[in-house]
Order: structure tokens, then sequence, then C-alpha cells
């Protein structure tokens, strides 16, 4: 048994949640992914996965092992890393992923003058809105944005807040006009943002009292883009983060309404798989993504 073979296939079963998605990363046939798992496991003398021919799920003993084993490679990898200068260095491709708005209108820009900073290191940036699997589907950092971020075995980086408002376009409060508490909410057009963690029930606080209003929507769209659109068109009024409309609002497109409520804010973190050490290139990437929501 080549050990070091069998940790890492071990460890990629056991991370993927599958025997033939392991052996695609890996380049192995599954009767090489099997038999390196069950010489593994005569090795230690415990059954560490225990399968059918439709699930698997780690034992006791291989949940233990695993947290072992990780240390234990990446250790190696770092190793590695520390006696070859040129990985030493941000290198390779980073592959992102981050929500759209978000991205478009905080981060896009940014980027070309990452990039130039490191010119040995690419960039393949994914925008996609869902929630993606990040050692599933191969990412090496996703951006996430949160009302509440649920547990989970990576690591999360707080990069900014940002607090919503109510508004509208000024003819669409000309036309039926401004709530004057959220009550009123119920006979107005809202314009909802499907993929958003308070999309079914808005929340307003004031002296002490919150209110919750289950929102009723004509239009659903699971992009802020879309939402913001449709309110500058007089459609409708929607809760957006502040930092989508605030040009907006300045510039007299937008109004906003219910100031003296406040409500809800979603807090934007950098996440990545759980690591000892960072590589290089998250790393660098890390401390840019702090930078530019600073600057915001």
């Amino acid at each position: 048994m080549d050990r070091y073979t069998a940790l890492q296939v071990f460890r990629h079963v056991a991370e993927l949640n599958s025997f033939a998605e392991a052996g695609r990363r890996l380049g192995l046939s599954p009767a090489a992914v099997s038999k390196n798992v069950a010489e593994l496991e005569a090795h230690v003398g415990a059954r560490l996965i225990n399968r059918t021919t439709r699930r698997m799920a780690l034992t006791e003993e291989g949940r233990i092992y695993l947290e072992h084993v990780v240390r234990g490679l990446d250790a190696l990898c770092e190793a590695d890393q520390a006696l070859d200068p040129i990985r030493t260095g941000p290198s390779g491709t980073l592959r992102v992923s981050a929500p759209m708005t978000v991205t478009l209108t905080r981060l896009s820009a940014a980027i070309p003058r990452f990039l130039s900073r490191h010119p040995d290191l690419a960039v393949d940036l994914h925008l996609d809105d869902r929630r993606v699997d990040l050692v599933r589907e191969g990412f090496d950092l996703a951006i996430r944005g949160s009302d509440g971020l649920e547990d989970s075995s990576l690591i999360a980086r707080k990069l900014a807040s940002m607090p919503h408002v109510l508004c509208a376009a000024p003819s669409y409060f000309e036309a039926h006009g401004k709530p004057q508490a959220p009550s009123d909410l119920r006979s107005h057009n809202c314009v909802r943002f499907s993929l958003s963690g308070h999309a079914d029930m808005w929340e307003f606080r004031k002296d002490g009292r919150t209110e919750r209003i289950a929102v009723g929507a004509r239009y659903s769209v699971s992009s802020s883009l879309a939402v913001r659109d449709a309110i500058r068109e007089g459609f409708g009024l929607s809760l957006m983060p502040r930092p989508y409309v605030e040009d907006d609002l300045r510039e007299g497109r937008l109004q906003s309404a219910l100031e003296d409520w406040s409500t809800v804010e979603t807090t934007l973190y950098a996440v990545y798989p759980s690591r000892q050490h960072l590589a290089p290139k998250i790393r660098v990437f890390l401390g840019f993504l702090v930078e530019e929501f600073g600057r915001s």
C-alpha cells in the first residue's frame, strides 16, 4: 500500500462524500479508490467508512482519523511549499464564488488592480447568488452575504455590514403614498428578492418593539439588480441593501420610507476551507477583499 496515496484517497472520499467523485479528482478508477480505502482500514485495524451501493458515512473512528489525516497532509503540503520558492508566493489559479450584485457594485472594478499586483496569479471568478459547496465544486474561497452565518466547517472572515433601506421611486410614492408604519406595507406592492434570508418576512424595530410583516409580492426575482430596476420604474417598493441604492437615493431616482425604523442588515463574509495555514493565493486575496470593503 502506498500510504500517502491511501490517505489522500480517504480524505477526498470523506470530504466529497463520494467514492466516484474522489476517483475523478485524483484520476483513479473506482476499484483503485475502494482498494486504497480497504487497505487503509486494514492498516489501522478499524472500519473508517460505512458504505452501501447508495450511500456512505464516516464511522466515529473515521471522523477521528480524518481530523488527524487532514492536519498531517496539510503539514506535508506546507513543507513542500517551504522548500519550493516558486510556490511560496501567490501563483496558479484562484477559484472564487461571489454574489453577482455585491461583486458588480463594490468589487469587480478593482479585480484588474489586484491581478496587476500578482502577475503569477489568475482569478476564475464565478458570479452566482446561490450558496455553493466549496469543497465539492472546487472553489478556494467564496463571498457570502448572510443575516446569520450558519455553523459549518468553513473559516469565515467578516468583510462588511450592509444596512437595508425601504425605498421606491418618487412616482410610486406619489401614486400610492408613503407607508407611515410597517403595517401599512400590507397594502403596498412589494418587490421581493427571493434568495434573501428575509425574503418572506420583513422586520422593523423601534423603541424596543419589533414588527414583522409577511411579504406578499407580485414580483419575486433572484437578482437584487432586477429588484432595483423594478422599483426604479415605479413598480413597487422593496427592502434593499443601502450600498446598492446609495446613488439612486442621493440623486433622487429613489426615496426612502420608514426612516425612523431600523431594519435588517446583511453581513458579508469571505469563507474558505478550514486549514491551519492558508495557501498564499488565498491569503493575498483575503487581504485585497478586506482592503476593498474597508475602502467602501
